[in-house]
């Protein structure tokens, strides 16, 4: 296998993964609204959507890599703003989920739609596969693997947010303690844009 910088990108997936996004607010509002069991569905369409886009993402940065090498250098940079954004992003997360604007409950067909029109899952398969995966998107058996797993991880997210929506909206409402967290997230954050800039 392919030698991988594995701090940096660890921290890259969980922190993009399980921090507040269309994926997350949108299953944690499902959670609230129609409890775990009937959420499964559209959990099931956002992981299946999520390996699509994993595999194209994949695919492109490996066209990329291997037609214009030169190209690599400036998406590492792209890759390192896009993180920054997110880690400022992240700071000022207020994480409301109100599942007022869901009118009915979402199905699995609803749940792929959105990873294809979800701006943050395409630039964060981009951004993951042109920096800290770059080694294997030449590779088909391993970039198969990797998309899998990335979706199975995806998976785990918006199921945790499905489940414990109500209680995390309890505790991150209180302005301390969301601060906290954001800080904390914020700051690995950076950590790993910079990180990035040396893979």
């Amino acid at each position: 296998m392919p030698v991988l910088n594995v701090v940096p990108l660890f921290t890259f997936v969980m922190i993009t993964t399980y921090t507040p996004g269309p994926n997350n607010i949108s299953s944690a509002s499902m959670g609230l609204l129609f409890g775990y069991a009937k959420s499964l569905p559209y959990l099931a369409g956002i992981a299946s959507g999520f390996v699509m886009i994993m595999f194209l993402c994949g695919s492109l940065s490996g066209f990329v890599n291997t037609i214009i090498p030169s190209l690599s250098i400036w998406l590492r940079w792209v890759g390192c703003a896009y993180i920054l954004w997110l880690a400022f992003s992240t700071l000022q997360a207020g994480y409301s989920f109100s599942g007022e604007h869901l009118s009915g409950r979402l199905g699995f067909s609803r749940g792929m739609m959105l990873q294809i029109l979800n701006p943050k899952v395409i630039i964060y398969g981009l951004t993951l596969y042109t920096t800290f995966l770059s080694p294997i998107v030449t590779e088909p058996f391993w970039m198969s693997l990797s998309a899998f797993l990335l979706a199975f991880n995806a998976w785990l997210s918006v199921s945790l947010w499905a489940l414990f929506g109500s209680a995390l909206k309890k505790y991150v409402y209180q302005p301390q303690i969301r601060r906290t967290i954001n800080l904390i997230l914020c700051l690995l954050l950076v950590y790993t844009a910079l990180s990035i800039l040396h893979i």
